[in-house]
């Protein structure tokens, strides 16, 4: 078992799983079309523990940002509506540059993954790499149904920790967008932390 950070420790050790917030709105919400919590339990199923988080508002976001940094989970996964701008919670929209301000300390040495509409793009990365030092960020490069997403994304998973299930690095994570854009047909976006300027770059899955 993974040891619990205790109040006040400056240092938490972490473990290769998942932190997930979800947030879509109300027609979705009564649909059932909530795909992070299908990911939650798709990958329960497949021995990999997850936190789940369903938020409403900025303000949630906030909230649960600090839990996903303390838990010592590695990889945050956003699940929402999105546009080449901005993330959507079911109630607030959440620009890009607010976002970054909003991850800075969170993603610091973590990876992100958006399930969004067009959101991980060039302006994202600028907004989160720059500030954060987050090691890269993924998801898809267009427009993605929610059937699609939640088989995508549990298949992403499934690749890339039956090769190492104790954490992700870049050729593993190449190895894995390649296989479920070729099956699934969806292009994936993978941007990579650099240390020169804009301190991002974009990697060829």
């Amino acid at each position: 078992m993974p040891s619990v950070p205790r109040a006040g420790s400056r240092r938490v050790r972490t473990h290769a799983s998942l932190f997930i917030v979800e947030s879509v709105g109300f027609e979705d919400e009564e649909a059932g079309r909530v795909e992070g919590e299908i990911l939650s339990r798709m990958l329960w199923l497949s021995g990999k523990d997850t936190d789940y988080r369903y938020i409403r508002t900025k303000q949630e976001l906030t909230a649960v940002l600090p839990q996903f940094r303390s838990s010592g989970r590695r990889y945050l996964h956003i699940s929402c509506h999105g546009n080449s701008d901005a993330l959507f919670t079911t109630l607030d929209q959440i620009r890009f540059e607010e976002l970054g301000e909003l991850m800075a300390s969170p993603l610091k040495n973590r990876r992100l993954f958006v399930s969004a509409c067009e959101a991980v793009n060039d302006d994202l990365a600028d907004a989160v790499m720059r500030r954060g030092g987050c090691y890269s960020i993924v998801g898809p490069a267009t427009d993605i149904g929610f059937d699609e997403a939640a088989v995508m994304w549990a298949a992403f998973y499934h690749l890339v920790f039956k090769k190492n299930s104790e954490g992700m690095n870049t050729r593993g994570i190449k190895a894995a967008l390649s296989r479920v854009s070729e099956t699934f047909s969806i292009p994936m976006t993978y941007i990579q932390r650099s240390d020169a300027k804009p301190y991002w770059k974009r990697v060829r899955p």
